[in-house]
């Protein structure tokens, strides 16, 4: 099951990382950067780009049993 859950926060994590540097128009990343510019402001987008490195980084340790047994 940590191979199911652990594949899937790191495409989540890799989506916000990757639509952070491109400052995507996609509907999803507007929602996460709207709600990121309220407390960030003008920092939203390199917020989102640690955001996304953190959840692919612990969905690494949950694919490997590291983090969550």
């Amino acid at each position: 099951m940590n191979i199911l859950w652990g594949s899937l926060m790191l495409l989540i994590g890799l989506y916000i990382f990757i639509s952070a540097i491109l400052k995507s128009e996609f509907i999803v990343y507007r929602l996460f950067h709207a709600r990121a510019k309220m407390l960030w402001g003008d920092s939203a987008h390199s917020f989102l780009m640690v955001v996304g490195i953190i959840i692919a980084g612990l969905s690494a340790m949950f694919f490997l049993n590291i983090w969550g047994k």
